[in-house]
């Protein structure tokens, strides 16, 4: 059972609780990226198991009226094992979106993993229509290059700073810098797509920028933001008009997901001890 301390950051361990997530944030103009949690799976099986669990939801979310997508990760669809294992059951699982009528994301981790995971969303976001979107991270240098080759795909790109420790001579490490390329990626996206465009982030500012590009250039995006982290703020935003989709994750491997949440920002950790002390 998720105690109620870890219940900010995670929907719940099982697909009919997380399904009432989904209807509650949906009830506030929110719609939902549910993520199955898991990821670097060294076992064939563990993925594959996985990946059933992936078709099933699918399934499940097809047969609802419920705003909800899927977010899935390289390494929980066995990309440690081998690119040819990631690409067979990143393509079920986009078989099965497209069945069911779900539009199906692909998360980014690590750069050692970044051509096979774009060489995948490519093929199938082209066989699939663009029934498919995939996370790239600002942070890293190669990225400006990875858009322009991106740039005539169909499906989504989601457009995040990036949470991997990579060292400088292929990734910023300065904050500032960071923000840097991320606006300049950004602007490159309104400029070279005519939607499909997710702006990942609890940022306002780059909120704001989001919105004057849409101004300039008209090109529609969609803001994304964790579970747990600024919900005030994506009913807000959801109510002043913008498509909010919150990444939620769900599943009994909370415990890892929510640890890391703590220790990723100073808010989270005063939240946890405010939690725990009853303050």
């Amino acid at each position: 059972m998720i105690p109620p301390i870890a219940g900010r950051f995670v929907a719940g361990e099982t697909p009919a609780v997380a399904f009432d997530h989904v209807r509650a944030a949906n009830d506030d103009g929110v719609k939902v990226i549910l993520n199955l949690l898991g990821e670097h799976y060294d076992d064939a099986a563990d993925a594959a198991a996985d990946v059933d669990a992936y078709v099933d939801l699918l399934r499940d979310i097809g047969a609802t009226t419920l705003d909800a997508r899927v977010s899935v990760k390289p390494s929980q669809l066995g990309i440690d094992i081998g690119d040819d294992v990631f690409r067979e059951n990143f393509r079920r699982v986009v078989e099965a979106g497209d069945e069911h009528g779900v539009f199906v994301w692909c998360d980014m981790e690590d750069a050692d993993t970044t051509d096979a995971t774009l060489d995948a969303f490519e093929t199938l976001a082209r066989e699939f229509d663009g029934g498919v979107g995939q996370c790239v991270q600002a942070n890293l240098r190669r990225t400006r290059a990875d858009l322009d080759r991106l740039a005539d795909v169909p499906g989504k790109i989601r457009l995040v700073k990036g949470a991997y420790d990579e060292p400088e001579e292929i990734a910023y490490t300065d904050k500032a810098d960071v923000n840097e390329a991320y606006r300049e990626d950004l602007e490159f996206l309104f400029k070279m797509r005519d939607g499909g465009i997710a702006v990942g982030s609890h940022d306002p500012k780059l909120i704001s920028f989001a919105r004057e590009l849409h101004a300039e250039y008209g090109a529609d995006f969609e803001v994304q933001m964790l579970m747990g982290v600024r919900e005030d703020e994506q009913r807000r935003l959801a109510a002043d008009g913008e498509e909010v989709w919150q990444y939620a994750p769900y599943g009994d491997k909370w415990a890892s997901y929510f640890y890391r949440r703590v220790r990723e920002r100073k808010e989270n950790a005063l939240f946890a001890v405010r939690a725990v002390v009853g303050v």
